[in-house]
């Protein structure tokens, strides 16, 4: 009786075997092209007016907008005005990095926010002007994180996120801070 066991448990370990890998065979085998598009196509819901892509355009643009504001006072604008940049102050190295990697973040979020305004007609006359503020940010990043940032990057990252926000305001999509987590940051 004692060999009955193992017998047992090796016929139903490759009965599972059999069972899972026809089960994975019938599930993925479809060699013609149109099951798998044709999932990736429902998966992925499109506006199907354009007062839908309007208000996804708006919803997007203030997410990524917010992310950006948000980033930006958190470890920028509020470090700065607590006097972490300067020289001597304790974790100024530290706060350098996560400004440089926030202002790397906000530069991002805002090229995005920029990008959704254009699908609402409004808001992209709003944004436009600020496209060339936005671009000026690029660089900062890398005075951040070497430590050679001062007021002058400080103001002018409070400007375009300041006049991001009024223009969003402007035109009906009220842009609020919101803080991004630290993964969000260097994700």
């Amino acid at each position: 009786m004692p060999r009955t066991a193992p017998l047992r448990r090796l016929l139903l370990s490759v009965l599972l075997c059999c069972t899972v890998l026809a089960a994975a065979t019938a599930c993925g085998g479809d060699d013609s092209g149109t099951g798998s598009a044709s999932a990736s196509n429902s998966a992925a819901p499109s506006p199907t007016t354009s007062a839908q892509a309007q208000k996804y355009a708006k919803t997007k643009f203030v997410a990524n907008a917010g992310l950006a504001a948000g980033a930006a006072y958190q470890w920028i604008v509020k470090p700065y005005r607590a006097g972490k940049f300067k020289k001597g102050a304790d974790g100024r190295k530290f706060a350098m990095v996560k400004a440089g990697l926030a202002s790397a973040f906000a530069f991002n979020r805002l090229k995005a926010a920029a990008g959704n305004a254009k699908g609402d007609p409004l808001l992209s006359k709003a944004v436009a002007p600020l496209t060339a503020g936005i671009a000026s940010l690029e660089g900062l990043a890398a005075k951040f994180g070497k430590g050679e940032a001062g007021a002058g990057e400080v103001g002018a990252v409070e400007d375009v996120i300041n006049s991001v926000k009024d223009a969003g305001k402007s035109a009906g999509a009220e842009v609020e801070d919101k803080v991004p987590s630290t993964s969000q940051l260097t994700g």
